[in-house]
């Protein structure tokens, strides 16, 4: 049991679509950080991932500490579910439970987006905004903070 209560409290949080912050990228691909562990208590982490057409996106990997899913939005992504690719759509729905290998990518020559879960919340805004900074850390540092946020290439 997560609440011990029996009359329930307030405690509900609106976010005003205005107040969420939106990470542009080189290349197009934008990330918005709908809501973050820091804003729901850990729970969960749910981010919209926008692609131009034929943006790539990430090479098969696995996290230790997070189960990942993906609903797609608009466009479509090719979602690998640890054995295969496969084209999703609209409306299309990927689970991947803790240490489950997966990747996405956008090879389409139309735009995509998708709602991505981490849960528990996983304080994934410092992966992504540190892109940024892959190209200029020796392989070690590269190495070490893919480590640091539970990203495992295989």
């Amino acid at each position: 049991m997560t609440y011990p209560g029996d009359s329930g409290e307030v405690s509900g949080r609106l976010r005003r679509a205005g107040d969420v912050e939106q990470l542009d990228r080189t290349g197009g691909t934008s990330t918005r950080f709908v809501a973050p562990g820091s804003f729901t208590d850990g729970q969960y982490g749910l981010f919209e991932w926008h692609m131009p057409a034929t943006a790539g996106g990430a090479n098969p990997h696995f996290h230790k500490t997070f189960s990942e899913s993906f609903y797609i939005l608009t466009g479509t992504v090719q979602l690998y579910d640890g054995q295969s690719w496969a084209d999703a759509a609209q409306g299309d729905f990927l689970y991947v439970p803790p240490g489950g290998i997966h990747g996405f990518r956008n090879e389409a020559d139309e735009p995509a987006s998708v709602l991505m879960l981490f849960a528990p919340g996983a304080p994934r805004e410092a992966y992504f905004e540190g892109f940024s900074a892959l190209a200029d850390m020796t392989d070690d540092e590269r190495r070490e903070w893919f480590i640091r946020h539970d990203n495992f290439y295989v």
